[in-house]
């Protein structure tokens, strides 16, 4: 299974650079790789010692950043390198403040965990949510580093659980300590033999329950909105657009401001063929007051002001859910604000707990997304459904400080 394992590896890079000519991730994940470890050797000093934080993408970097944010405030000394798998993380949190170093992940070939680690010289790693990398966790098991894995959650249809999974179940055994979103998934690794594990929550409530009292006004949507309801858009793509486009075609009334997942100008004119008459963000002060007050659809074209958005909105549609899998339910929760997403919400265990509290709508046609946004009308429940989200999201949050307990208590920081 190793065997099979590397080849994936070495395939996954192969085909990656086949296709990063005309892919635009690909091509970042790429070149963001090329002389990386060189890269690495010389910026990174390794005779200090560091904690490792590694994510996904951007939306895992989000869920750890509470946590990085407490280290940094109590123990600023602590050096931080953070790592990103996707180029949709990397690109566009390579400059945070709370990180030291902020690099790509070099492939998980067995050179490349040694290299970048005997470069890094971690006194601990942190991973959040998911990513099981066979090489770096080995390695890390061999050298002693303690590997946390935080806001983890599992499902019965993982590899870890199948007969055949052998090789995920080893691989889950290197892990130090789970810090898991919900007892369920604690259960689930006592039945393969995990016992390192423990009910903590997820990070990200601890980091959405401070948005509505730090948010950035933003001057443009304020003029956009003047004072009319607003439904906000977050993180859509095509197949979520094309049903807003017949949503707001029957409640003109209405404003919307949109902010798709992908902002590359051909999808920013392919938003403008579907919404003709929209404004965008990014000219806003080349239109006229009476184009700005007449006009309905409000698209911004950049990246990073979302979470402030949902501030103007009464409520949110989260795009990703005929694709993959929904996008961040509770940046919006937070506001009180009802949610409203498409069919594929299954693994993210927020959406299903605000579908069961009546704050979350889930929504697989056009017919059913104007008949739940035509119920929403309804003061009264929009009150009701909004006021579930934000107590659900408010009593949800310290998962952080019982990580940095753990943290202090094992005397792994500091």
């Amino acid at each position: 299974m190793r065997l099979l394992y590397d080849l994936g590896i070495f395939l996954y890079g192969v085909l990656l650079r086949l296709i990063a000519p005309f892919h635009a991730k690909a091509k970042f994940w790429v070149q963001g790789r090329k002389g990386l470890m060189k890269k690495i050797s010389q910026t990174v000093d390794s005779n200090q010692k560091h904690i490792w934080f590694h994510f996904a993408s951007l939306g895992e970097f989000e869920q750890g950043r509470s946590v990085m944010e407490q280290i940094k405030q109590r123990y600023p000394k602590e050096k931080i390198i953070v790592t990103f798998f996707s180029p949709s993380g990397y690109e566009i949190r390579k400059n945070t403040g709370l990180a030291d170093y902020v690099f790509y992940l070099p492939e998980d070939t067995k050179r490349h965990a040694n290299q970048f680690l005997d470069a890094i010289n971690p006194k601990l790693a942190i991973f959040t949510k998911y990513e099981y990398w066979f090489h770096y966790f080995d390695q890390l098991e061999k050298r002693g580093v303690r590997l946390l894995m935080i806001s983890a959650i599992f499902r019965e249809d993982q590899l870890f659980f199948k007969r055949y999974g052998g090789f995920y179940r080893n691989l889950l055994k290197k892990v130090s300590f789970f810090f898991t979103q919900n007892m369920e998934s604690v259960h689930m690794l006592k039945w393969i033999g995990i016992t390192k594990a423990g009910l903590a929550g997820d990070t990200r409530f601890d980091r959405v329950v401070e948005l509505p009292k730090t948010h950035k006004s933003v001057d443009a949507v304020e003029s956009f909105v003047a004072g009319q309801q607003v439904l906000v858009a977050g993180s859509t793509w095509p197949a979520d657009e094309e049903l807003l486009k017949g949503l707001l075609a029957n409640h003109s009334k209405w404003k919307a401001v949109l902010a798709p997942h992908e902002i590359h100008e051909d999808h920013l004119k392919q938003l403008e063929k579907t919404f003709p008459s929209a404004l965008r963000f990014s000219k806003f002060s080349s239109y006229s007051l009476e184009q700005i007050s007449k006009e309905q659809v409000l698209i911004i074209d950049n990246i990073g002001m979302l979470s402030s958005l949902y501030f103007y909105g009464q409520i949110a549609y989260i795009g990703g859910g005929f694709g993959a899998g929904i996008h961040n339910t509770l940046e919006a929760a937070t506001y009180g604000m009802p949610v409203i997403f498409g069919p594929k919400y299954e693994k993210f265990q927020e959406a299903m707990d605000l579908v069961e509290l009546g704050s979350g709508f889930p929504i697989s046609t056009q017919e059913e997304l104007n008949q739940i946004f035509g119920a929403l009308q309804d003061v009264n429940k929009l009150s009701i459904a909004g006021a579930s989200a934000k107590k659900y999201v408010n009593t949800r949050s310290g998962a952080t400080q019982i990580i940095m307990k753990y943290l202090e208590t094992e005397k792994l920081i500091g």
